[in-house]
């Protein structure tokens, strides 16, 4: 018995000395393949757990504490703000059309008013962008339903469809036109409207994961950074790779991540954040004023 209970607490100190890797998320759209495809060419995939699911599933996850690190959708981010830090210099976001989360809508958006419009997006956000875009833009107040996102269903029961993510893809690069639709960029919109870029979703770690393990954060944080830089410079090898997988062409899906796509989290994008917060904190469960509070960069190293 005693040479069980010795063998017992030496297994138990093992596992508790072996190091953990951190629970990170992984958007499974492809408007987040450059923030990942680069890990493996830097080494640090095998640093990380990461779990793949829809924007608002690892949003949860992160607030529930299963995540560690990861993408959160700018609305859950802004409801959790003091329970996250976010990292800085990466998000995923756009300067003017995104190509990737577009209203689809058989009538003119002015003539929506109390018309039915599906809701087939898995992304708070972007659902929120799109009913502050017709109602405070447009002027419109439509009945609204959730679905699966199926263009061709959603449209058999409703006048509109807000999309994102690859059917959002698809409807904005022929898909819609040519069932005589019109496709409505949320991102142009939004631009058009208030001049802000516009930020879906940023990188968070959990305050208490942070606080407990500042290095390992710090290095998930550069290896998300090194990765983004250099998918970003080999974009046009980066989309001819996921071109392989997917219904869409290397030269769309590099203009897509290269052009559309804005993977940066500097003082525009972030004003851009703090206009979104005021003009839906009223019924979205935040302060109008919610402070963004970015992750303190490591302390530079004293050289003797």
């Amino acid at each position: 018995m005693a040479v069980a209970d010795a063998e017992t607490q030496e297994h138990r100190e093992h596992r508790e000395n072996t190091p953990v890797r951190p629970r990170v998320g992984h958007i499974q759209f492809l408007n987040c393949v450059p923030l990942y495809w680069g890990l493996a060419r830097t080494g640090n995939l095998l640093d990380l757990d990461l779990t793949k699911d829809t924007p608002e599933k690892l949003s949860d996850q992160l607030v529930g504490g299963s995540l560690d690190i990861g993408p959160i959708t700018c609305v859950e981010y802004l409801r959790h703000a003091d329970e996250l830090l976010v990292l800085p210099d990466i998000a995923v976001g756009s300067d003017g059309p995104v190509m990737s989360c577009v209203i689809v809508s058989k009538l003119p958006l002015a003539e929506l008013d109390g018309r039915k419009v599906a809701l087939g997006s898995t992304s708070r956000t972007s659902v929120r962008l799109a009913r502050l875009l017709l109602e405070e833009r447009e002027g419109v107040r439509p009945e609204y339903f959730s679905c699966p996102p199926d263009l061709d269903a959603m449209l058999a029961e409703a006048d509109a469809a807000v999309l994102i993510g690859d059917p959002a893809l698809r409807a904005y690069l022929g898909q819609a036109a040519a069932k005589g639709l019109a496709v409505h960029d949320l991102g142009e919109m939004w631009k058009e409207w208030t001049g802000l870029p516009f930020v879906f979703a940023v990188w968070a770690a959990r305050r208490d994961f942070a606080e407990r393990r500042p290095e390992l954060t710090a290095a998930v944080h550069r290896a998300f950074l090194e990765s983004r830089d250099l998918s970003l410079v080999e974009a046009g090898e980066v989309a001819e790779h996921a071109a392989r997988w997917e219904a869409f062409d290397a030269g769309v899906l590099e203009r897509y991540f290269s052009e559309a796509l804005d993977f940066s989290l500097g003082e525009r994008q972030l004003a851009g954040v703090a206009e979104f917060a005021r003009r839906v904190a009223h019924d979205s469960g935040f302060a109008p004023d919610v402070e963004v509070r970015l992750l303190e960069p490591e302390p530079a190293a004293v050289v003797a």
